[in-house]
């Protein structure tokens, strides 16, 4: 009688152990996997030097946890979904990454600049960043262009774009889906940029 309320008694236990034990949580990261052996898109260098800034997000989305909107408005946040670096920093980067693959040179945010070369910085500015699930991911985002330097006019163009990509149910699905349209938005930017720079007229890119 006594071994069966121990075994009873070690069951019960491992029952309760078992409930209390959270589910593992898992980090997700806005940069996508760099490409092997990829040649940067850009043929020729460019006339310029890059300076990425800091990025703004929207306060909503702006969370240690992956946040999901829902159709009727309601934001849930993820408990054991969450993203590796502040989402302002995270979305930073992985533009910043992006710009660099697109414009064939590096981001010299904080770093000295060469003499005599005109630098392009950009500033971004994101008003929107949904996650739905099963449906899409979507970005809304002003940017703003600054050239400056010797021997150029110093000039800016504020432009935005909105841009959606299809996502799957998963939360990973969801992340992949931001960094596809990332990358998009940086080939944007990145066009606009080499246009811009050396044609004063050239505006804001159509649709």
């Amino acid at each position: 009688m006594i071994s069966l309320n121990l075994r009873a008694l070690a069951l019960f236990g491992t029952l309760g152990l078992a409930a209390c034990t959270s589910a593992p949580t898992h980090y997700y990261t806005l940069v996508a996997t760099a490409p092997d052996n990829t040649p940067r898109t850009n043929v020729t260098t460019p006339a310029f030097q890059f300076e990425m800034q800091p990025v703004r997000v929207p306060v909503q989305a702006d969370q240690p946890q992956v946040v999901i909107r829902h159709s009727n408005g309601i934001l849930a946040l993820m408990e054991t979904d969450r993203w590796s670096a502040p989402l302002a920093d995270e979305f930073h980067d992985a533009l910043a990454a992006q710009m660099e693959l697109k414009l064939g040179t590096r981001d010299l945010a904080g770093f000295p600049k060469v003499a005599g070369i005109p630098l392009l910085a950009l500033q971004t500015d994101v008003r929107r960043f949904d996650s739905v699930q099963g449906q899409y991911a979507l970005i809304d985002v002003l940017w703003s262009l600054r050239l400056r330097g010797d021997g150029v006019k110093n000039r800016s163009l504020t432009c935005s774009n909105v841009i959606r990509q299809p996502a799957g149910g998963q939360v990973q699905e969801l992340v992949v889906a931001h960094q596809q349209a990332i990358a998009q938005l940086a080939g944007i930017i990145a066009s606009t940029a080499s246009n811009w720079s050396k044609q004063s007229g050239t505006g804001c890119p159509q649709g």
